[in-house]
């Protein structure tokens, strides 16, 4: 039960880290502007589901076959990474906007396929799969679910009652001091089981 809750608890903090000022979190605000709040919640908590159903079944297979000391370092490597990628910051195109605010049909089925198609490859996915090298899949999938969830419905909440203004410097900032940390850590464990 105590590795569950370690793997909930990291993997809700990493991918609610990560999820801050992503494209995904754009996305959430524009649907909210479109559709009503539940639906898009909806759409976005099964897209999330899935996707990180499928990343933490590639974590869980890397992680049995690659040694652990080896994992930490690559793992380490890539958090580094998805801070500079978190640095950088994410925006939606004209194109990915348009689609957001003008889809039709259920507001579930175009929120649920516009985030299901917009995590594949993204960093919160990555991050997800290397989180699951490292702890239980259940903990992680779960962690990492309701981590992007809460974190979008933050964003509908903000863009709905703040005029859609984040702080974006200090999240940014933030969230890319975050990711070195993790990574710094991972990578110091590394080294030290790999000797």
């Amino acid at each position: 039960m105590e590795a569950f809750l370690v793997a909930l608890g990291v993997s809700f903090a990493v991918i609610f880290v990560a999820e801050l000022g992503d494209k995904s979190q754009l996305m959430a605000m524009t649907f909210a502007t479109r559709f009503k709040t539940v639906p898009v919640l909806i759409g976005i908590t099964v897209a999330t589901a899935l996707v990180h159903l499928v990343s933490v079944g590639i974590g869980y297979g890397l992680g049995a076959a690659i040694p652990t000391g080896w994992i930490s370092l690559v793992a380490g490597i890539a958090f580094l990474g998805f801070g500079a990628w978190t640095l950088r910051g994410d925006s939606l195109t004209d194109d990915e906007k348009t689609k957001a605010e003008r889809s039709t049909g259920s507001a579930i089925w175009a929120v649920g396929g516009a985030f299901f198609l917009a995590e594949l490859g993204d960093k919160t996915m990555l991050a997800t799969i290397t989180l699951a090298t490292q702890h239980g899949w259940f903990g992680v999938w779960v962690g990492s679910t309701v981590g992007m969830v809460a974190a979008d419905a933050l964003a509908i909440v903000v863009g709905r009652y703040l005029g859609r203004h984040l702080p974006e410097k200090v999240i940014k900032y933030g969230a890319a001091a975050l990711f070195a940390i993790f990574g710094i850590w991972l990578i110091t464990e590394g080294v030290i089981e790999v000797r």
